[in-house]
């Protein structure tokens, strides 16, 4: 069944009714739909090309000045890149005069690789040598254990004593260890001495802490040999001393806590530059101190320090 609808008789001039099918109808509704469809692309484009919004006026303001300011961005790029090669070059130079080594990477032990070129190893190798590995790992971490069991009973024997951990200075950096003990050379005669401590740089004026609880047992103000020393001595036999300081802050026979501030970094006595030299002993016998750090610092940043103080050839006093 047709349905009715109207068009205009060009003949007569008038509107008249016609008959027309579905299909018809369909069409007709087709064509109405793509040249509505047409028209809103062709304006849409009309629109987009000839009008821009608040925003993209924006970013070709933007892009415009980018583009002028390019060129004297990359120039200076250059300029920076060209003084910090001379600030490496300059850097490298002065660690050479003060320590007489090359100065260290950024971090000292984060290239190391101790599997390189795996694609090269056949699996059978990589597998044996893994298991090996395994095996070593488990007798080391039934070391531990056992080691942390008989530490912890020690500390909880009556009168039992916890070594000087706490760093004496805050927020030390790896790039802050310095010479520790052993044959360093002196910056002054240029001959392997024994050193006794460990050399922490620091600017003058930084504040010195006590590594654990104890009493002042010496105080020296002194511009020879090792300057302004402060001596703490700790429960257990441990001695810790301080020395190269300017400002001294506690008296002999003091009773301080760990963490308390004690003196000022400084350069007093033979002291190349600003820093703390520390030592630990135990009975007399001087230690390394740089093996009591682990209680304060993360694993890899004691890893850091432990290559400072043995890389390094050359004392600041």
């Amino acid at each position: 069944m047709g349905r009715r609808a109207y068009e205009f008789d060009k003949v007569n001039f008038h509107i008249k009714k016609v008959s027309l099918s579905i299909s018809e109808w369909a069409l007709r509704i087709l064509k109405y739909f793509i040249v509505s469809a047409t028209l809103a692309l062709i304006y849409y484009l009309v629109f987009s090309l000839l009008v821009s919004t608040d925003t993209e006026r924006k970013l070709l303001h933007e892009n415009r000045m980018y583009a002028r300011i390019y060129p004297e961005m990359q120039r200076k790029e250059q300029l920076i890149g060209d003084v910090v090669d001379g600030l490496a070059v300059k850097d490298e130079r002065i660690y050479r005069e003060v320590f007489n080594a090359a100065p260290p990477s950024l971090r000292p032990l984060s290239g190391m690789d101790y599997l390189e070129a795996v694609d090269s190893i056949p699996d059978s190798d990589i597998v044996d040598y893994t298991s090996r590995k395994v095996d070593a790992l488990r007798g080391r971490a039934a070391s531990a254990e056992e080691n942390f069991r008989r530490l912890f009973k020690l500390l909880y024997e009556p009168g039992a004593s916890v070594p000087p951990l706490t760093l004496p200075l805050k927020d030390i950096s790896y790039a802050q260890v310095g010479a520790s003990c052993g044959e360093k050379l002196n910056p002054f005669y240029k001959v392997p001495v024994h050193h006794n401590g460990i050399d922490l740089i620091s600017p003058q004026g930084s504040d010195v802490l006590a590594a654990a609880d104890g009493v002042v047992t010496e105080v020296i103000h002194s511009r020879k040999g090792a300057g302004n020393v402060v001596e703490i001595t700790h429960p257990g036999g441990y001695v810790t001393r301080y020395a190269h300081l300017s400002d001294i802050l506690v008296r002999k026979g003091a009773a301080v806590k760990r963490g308390r501030k004690i003196a000022d970094v400084g350069i007093s006595g033979n002291s190349f530059a600003p820093h703390l030299h520390y030592e630990v002993l135990k009975d007399g016998v001087h230690l390394d101190p740089v093996n009591f750090f682990f209680a304060s610092v993360t694993p890899e940043e004691y890893a850091d320090f432990l290559y400072m103080a043995s890389a390094t050839g050359q004392s600041m006093d």
